[in-house]
């Protein structure tokens, strides 16, 4: 009897974990990076928005800060909406993995926030727009200790100002 309620709560988790929503949001998820042809009706020129529909984060490697090709096309993205709303200005905040000193992760922070703030100025986004901010290893998005919590760890962030 145990074993067929403990089967039927089961079912029922795995029933109610599927997406109902009629929106498929594809490989991208919350970056945007999918081939979601339906938008999220999130109010125009807010973060949500941002989050949504063009992605708020870029990636890195280990111990570096230069922009793939990637992180390149999301950054793209949002200097397309940055043009978009040009009363937004945003903050990019640079994070890194647990790996390192404070000191060290905060310069690489500062590093990944300034790499990503000035491919926005150079497609045409006002330098005034744009702060950054470098948090180090001190607010990690995925706790872990191993590399697939790394890896969304080292980002750069962009948030818009409220």
């Amino acid at each position: 009897m145990f074993k067929k309620l403990l089967c039927l709560m089961a079912a029922l988790v795995l029933v109610s974990a599927c997406d109902t929503t009629g929106t498929n949001e594809g490989a991208g998820g919350a970056n945007g990076a999918g081939g979601n042809m339906m938008k999220n009706a999130a109010r125009p020129g807010t973060q949500e928005d941002l989050v949504v529909n063009v992605g708020d984060r870029v990636f890195f490697g280990f111990d570096k800060s230069d922009l793939s090709t990637e992180a390149q096309a999301t950054l793209d993205r949002q200097a397309t909406w940055l043009k978009k709303y040009p009363s937004a200005k945003v903050t990019v905040e640079g994070h890194c993995d647990e790996r390192g000193t404070r000191e060290y992760n905060l310069a690489l922070g500062e590093r990944r926030a300034t790499a990503a703030k000035n491919y926005l100025v150079a497609a045409g986004i006002p330098a005034a727009r744009i702060t950054t901010i470098s948090y180090g290893k001190e607010r990690p998005a995925v706790v872990g200790n191993n590399e697939a919590a790394w890896a969304q760890n080292r980002r750069a962030v962009t948030v818009v100002a409220q």
